[in-house]
């Protein structure tokens, strides 16, 4: 199995929960700092952070599989054609976990889900997105493919990739000078015109911007009181 399941650090988690449950997303995980929401399409893991920290307000590429063991040896059999072996068993502070490492340097980890079933009481409309931002653009598609990630086809022929995973969710790459780092948004395959009129009337700020490729609603980010943290987006997706 695959599923999307970035990890987003946070000072404020009830004010994001707030903002998940009006999303649509349900509660299925709740460990004193570690909560995790499903949507109809991927996870979100919530962990709390403190206020000021270097983690504060940002988030953790991840997925879920189910047996290490087998991720790890499929991915790295994959790998064998393009000469990398993108996957590794490790130890690390919250348990046994495949640390997966592109060859921009970027690390992310495949954890294995503690509950298999998405809760079948979310929108199924929403689906979980995280982003791949590198300056090598083909290895990071690469090594997604490696992972057993589906390419989704884009309207733009140029360095952006798009991937499905089987379990829900959609992990994107796109080019990006400086660091490789990591990305959090949403798809919505409803009415987001809809989902605008509900989120503003439950107090959210929230605007729509039609661009070239679709339309796609901008919402304040819960960390961004008092913060200078980049809105929070939500792409139409047919």
């Amino acid at each position: 199995m695959l599923r999307v399941r970035p990890i987003h650090f946070t000072s404020r988690p009830d004010q994001w929960e707030q903002l998940l449950t009006e999303l649509g997303m349900v509660k299925t995980v709740d460990e004193d700092s570690w909560k995790e929401y499903d949507a109809g399409s991927g996870r979100l893991a919530l962990h709390t952070a403190e206020a000021g920290s270097a983690e504060d307000g940002t988030t953790a590429f991840g997925v879920e599989v189910g047996d290490l063991a087998e991720f790890a040896r499929r991915a790295n059999a994959a790998g064998v054609e393009d000469g990398t072996s993108p996957a590794e068993l490790v130890q690390a502070a919250h348990g046994d976990t495949c640390r997966i490492t592109g060859e921009d340097g970027f690390g992310f980890f495949a954890d294995k889900a503690a509950h298999g079933a998405q809760c079948a009481d979310a929108d199924q409309d929403l689906a979980v997105v995280e982003v791949w931002f590198t300056a090598n653009a083909g290895a990071a598609a690469q090594t997604l493919r490696n992972i057993g990630a589906r390419l989704r086809p884009v309207p733009d022929d140029d360095e952006t990739a798009d991937f499905t995973a089987k379990n829900g969710g959609v992990l994107m790459v796109r080019p990006s000078e400086g660091p490789a780092h990591s990305g959090l948004g949403f798809e919505y395959t409803g009415d987001l015109s809809a989902l605008r009129d509900r989120l503003a009337a439950a107090g959210r700020e929230v605007s729509m911007t039609e661009e070239a490729f679709g339309r796609s609603l901008h919402v304040a980010n819960p960390d961004a009181e008092g913060a200078d943290a980049p809105a929070l987006w939500i792409s139409a997706r047919h």
